[in-house]
């Protein structure tokens, strides 16, 4: 797996402060939070590659593993792209801009971005799971010259749920190929309908011999997508998935993330499919 180098203490208990820079809204109940690292030496260190995910800690509340969704360099900040739900993400939705909270990380296992590099790449997102593969995408548009065909099949529950709507013009306007699809429809939608899977099924062109596909959304998704892809031809090897769940300490110390022989928070999230086939169908796990 790959795993970010960076220059952080090895302490994985070491919290750094770090401000709500700008806090943009994205559908309803989602929105993205741009923290700047306030300590400058600390900032000037950090390093999170694609994929990874920090503990967003608020003192007296708890902490949340949430992926990082992207960096602005003019801001010198990461993004977090958050939905509320429990009490520590009602908490930062309650802060807003100016507000502080702390952070540790980052934690976990990256995309495969190097093994990525010649070949065509093909990134299935369902709902939020788009923001944990929007910074291996921009990585992607950024590298174009040095891979194939870039696709995204992107699969939300209406159009008004449809994450980063804005952004999704710009990627195509920097080649990369996107597909949408929802499953039900809002007055004036033109476009698909159906489950995202759909969209693996007719993807055409489609070289399985020459494509990496990196996917991220609800577990029953990625099963089904991982199951049409190999149905197309693709190997397991080249499927790459984002596993979130129940990740607490990020350590693996806790157990509550355990899937199968992994712990989600250190041997994952981002984890090769052929091994982890195996415990997707399981129930209870």
């Amino acid at each position: 797996m790959t795993h970010c180098a960076t220059d952080m203490p090895a302490n994985p208990w070491t919290t750094y402060a770090v401000e709500i820079v700008d806090v943009e809204p994205e559908i309803l109940g989602v929105a993205t939070y741009s923290l700047r690292l306030t300590d400058p030496s600390v900032r000037s260190r950090y390093r999170c590659e694609p994929g990874r995910f920090n503990m967003l800690y608020l003192p007296g509340v708890g902490e949340a593993a949430i992926s990082v969704s992207g960096y602005t360099p003019e801001w010198e900040c990461w993004l977090h792209t958050v939905r509320t739900a429990g009490a520590v993400t009602q908490s930062l939705a309650a802060l807003g801009a100016g507000g502080k909270l702390a952070l540790r990380g980052p934690f976990g296992t990256a995309w495969p971005l190097q093994r990525m590099l010649g070949r065509d790449v093909v990134f299935v997102a369902g709902g939020i799971g788009l923001a944990p593969l929007r910074p291996a995408i921009e990585w992607a548009i950024a590298q174009r010259a040095k891979l194939g065909r870039l696709t995204l099949l992107l699969g939300a529950r209406s159009p008004k749920t449809i994450l980063y709507a804005r952004q999704l013009e710009q990627w195509r306007s920097r080649g990369l190929h996107i597909e949408v699809t929802v499953d039900r429809s809002d007055p004036g939608w033109l476009g698909r309908i159906g489950v995202v899977t759909l969209l693996v099924d007719r993807l055409r062109p489609l070289d399985t011999g020459n494509t990496t596909l990196l996917t991220c959304g609800p577990d029953v998704m990625m099963r089904y997508t991982a199951r049409s892809a190999l149905e197309r031809g693709m190997a397991a090897e080249n499927i790459w998935v984002s596993l979130e769940r129940n990740m607490q300490c990020a350590v693996g110390f806790c157990g509550h993330c355990q899937l199968g022989p992994a712990f989600i928070c250190k041997d994952g999230p981002v984890l090769r499919y052929d091994r982890m086939a195996p415990f997707f169908a399981a129930e209870d796990l």
